[in-house]
């Protein structure tokens, strides 16, 4: 019997498919081009470039589902979505043949190999589901939403697998073939079936149910995608594959002018692309697990940022259709009422969120965008607005004089050469917190001397170089961000060079990525191919010194150590073994943390916060759960980082934590040192 073959309310079946498809399309289809012209009518990006990457990306991280297999539930949600694709291209093949019943090609479970891969992927499928539904209930990870929506989709799975292998066992039933066919559940079924007579005697017609069942439900489950947090089955994809391709580090802001400048706080000032971000959140809560900001009580989720920018296209931007209202502000305001000033302000930027989202979600830029609008509008903590005042006059955050930058060489006992009156090979570009910070400028006069030691041909800009503009950048002031660039690209510009080394991550990630410097990333001293500077952090340039034989050491440290990767340096700039090869060298005995290289925990300093007020109700700084982290570390006595700004916080941590006797934090330029030979011969 063919189960299409049926009459009800006097339609015959293929006519009533006809009808239940054609409503079901029509209900998807006007949803979705509803969706389409809200994200058309947003403001452009170009995210069409470098389209084999992009077809590359989705392979890897649609296709394979590259970054769900770092946590346990991988494997359920891997086999969720090949569970989705079989089953979407089977349906496909059982309703065009149900629509047309006259073609010659049979349905795809009358075929024994097609049949036997639908029953396993059922099992597993429902083994999933079964493992999702007791995480949920039982188990449920920190920020996972347990929505009823959620548990409308899995059921509507269930359903599908279900009738599949129902339909499959009364079949075989019907047609008296039990082991006939390598069909497993089918023949199992089957075989309980047959031995019941209130089955046996109708399992044709229940052949019939168990299809249309099945079919309905797929149908249904089509129309009510795009009204649910599941669209992102359907957007994820386009999302993945429209991801950015720009270095991490590199902020780059669509568009220009004042656009830019005045930031975004209604749906029609983002981009098309930071507008698919909600379409495409699976709202899984990994980006809130990870996140720095979340994990100390900040009133931040990036995971409900996301949410509610969605929430707030779908209220302001389908009543503002033409064919609604000519309005274009309805709906709830999106800062203020459903994201607050102090949730934006939370942000460290320290990509974490970004890392882990296995949908490529881009929630910094979202951030920054909405922090932009703040900025013009001055509506910041005391702290950072005087923050901003001096580095708009004096280009650094301390406020200081820029004749006072180079202060800290006065401890030196040789003179650095200064790059814009003689050519060097490289020139340091120290930053603010190496400058003037009084508990960090001997760490920099220690940088100082290794280089001395190494040989180096080395010089700074003096009073010509400003602060770098990363964290300016992030905390959305962009124009000051670009006023500064653009003085030190002039310093730069006039001075004899062949490469930048900076000790600042943060420094290191803007002239690397925001600069526009033509940068080798390899870091090569002889400069790029194309003419242009090579950017190195200190500790690669360490271990290329201790690589050459530049660098020796006396002695070896011997103590058990561990290292913090900086956000700017480890997740943004890839820059995780150099640090460790050096550690190595100066034969100290690493032991990683339970949270280390691309999982590092940010200190918290980033994104300018090191430059706002703390707000209340905080429970513990990200700072301070670090240092935590590192002293319970097994035979840990010593915290090494390799940023100005990460060496503040943890030293500041150590004491509110009353970790003193326990943990020591060092960077590792004074562990370089301590460990060197005797003071180099000249000639």
């Amino acid at each position: 019997m063919d189960p299409v073959e049926i009459t009800f309310l006097g339609l015959p079946g293929p006519l009533l498919l006809w009808i239940v498809s054609l409503a079901a399309l029509g209900v998807f289809t006007r949803r979705s081009f509803r969706l389409v012209n809200l994200l058309r009518r947003a403001r452009g990006e170009d995210r069409f470039d470098r389209i084999a990457r992009r077809l590359q990306l989705f392979v890897t991280d649609v296709l394979g589902q590259r970054r769900l297999f770092d946590e346990p539930i991988g494997i359920a949600h891997f086999l969720f979505f090949w569970g989705f694709v079989f089953y979407a291209g089977t349906f496909l093949w059982s309703l065009v043949r149900g629509l047309i019943p006259t073609l010659p090609i049979p349905y795809p479970d009358e075929i024994g190999f097609v049949s036997l891969f639908l029953e396993i992927f059922g099992i597993l499928v429902l083994i999933g589901i079964a493992a999702a539904v007791i995480r949920r209930v039982f188990f449920p990870p920190a920020h996972l939403e347990r929505t009823l929506d959620a548990y409308v989709i899995l059921s509507l799975i269930s359903i599908l697998m279900v009738s599949f292998l129902l339909g499959k066992g009364f079949g075989i039933a019907a047609a008296e073939t039990v082991g006939e066919e390598p069909s497993p559940v089918g023949n199992l079924l089957a075989s309980v079936i047959g031995g019941n007579p209130a089955f046996s005697s109708s399992s044709k017609g229940l052949v019939s149910l168990m299809w249309w069942i099945h079919m309905v439900t797929v149908l249904g489950f089509m129309a009510y995608l795009p009204y649910s947090k599941h669209l992102h089955l359907l957007a994820s994809p386009f999302n993945v594959f429209f991801g950015n391709l720009r270095p991490a580090g590199d902020l780059g802001a669509a568009g220009s002018g004042e656009a830019v400048v005045a930031g975004a706080s209604r749906w029609d000032e983002f981009t098309w692309r930071q507008l698919l971000n909600g379409f495409s959140c699976a709202e899984c809560g990994r980006c809130d697990r990870a996140c720095p900001a979340v994990n100390s009580g900040y009133p931040l989720s990036p995971k409900m940022i996301v949410h509610n920018v969605k929430v707030h296209l779908l209220e302001a931007g389908l009543a503002a259709e033409p064919a609604v209202s000519s309005e274009g502000n309805g709906g709830r305001s999106l800062i203020g009422e459903m994201i607050s000033e102090n949730e934006l302000w939370s942000c460290t930027t320290c990509l974490s969120c970004m890392e882990r989202c296995p949908v490529r979600n881009e929630h910094i830029p979202l951030i920054v965008q909405m922090r932009r609008y703040l900025v013009s509008r001055g509506a910041m903590d005391g702290l950072l607005q005087d923050t901003l005042s001096h580095l708009t006059r004096y280009g650094n955050s301390f406020g200081k004089s820029e004749r006072m930058r180079a202060r800290w060489t006065e401890g030196l006992d040789f003179k650095i050469k200064d790059t814009r009156r003689e050519p060097v090979e490289f020139l340091w570009f120290v930053g603010d917190y190496a400058s003037y910070n009084p508990g960090l400028q001997e760490i920099t006069r220690i940088t100082a001397r290794i280089f001395d030691r190494a040989g180096l041909d080395f010089g700074i800009a003096y009073d010509g170089e400003r602060n770098s503009g990363n964290d300016v950048r992030r905390i959305g002031e962009e124009g000051l961000f670009d006023m500064l660039r653009e003085k030190n690209l002039g310093t730069l510009g006039k001075a004899g060079y062949r490469s930048i080394v900076t000790t600042d991550p943060h420094t290191y990630n803007a002239l690397r990525n925001e600069y526009s410097l033509n940068m080798d990333s390899g870091g090569g001293n002889a400069g790029n191919k194309n003419g242009g500077p090579s950017v190195l952090h200190c500790t690669q340039l360490f271990d290329r010194l201790i690589a050459d034989g530049k660098l020796s050491f006396r002695k070896e440290l011997g103590y058990t150590v561990t290292y913090h990767d900086p956000c700017y340096l480890g997740r943004y700039n890839g820059v995780y073994e150099e640090p460790r090869r050096v550690l190595r060298a100066l034969g100290l005995l690493l032991v990683e943390m339970p949270r280390h290289h691309a999982r590092s925990y940010c200190c918290g300093a980033g994104g300018g916060r090191i430059w706002m007020e703390d707000q209340p109700g905080i429970e513990e700084r990200p700072s301070e759960n670090r240092v935590r982290e590192a002293a319970s570390t097994c035979g840990v006595n010593i915290l090494v980082a390799s940023c100005p700004k990460d060496i503040s916080m943890f030293r500041d941590a150590v004491k509110t934590t009353g970790l003193e006797d326990k943990i020591e934090v060092k960077d590792l330029a004074e562990l370089v040192w301590e460990a060197l030979d005797e003071p180099r011969k000249e000639g």
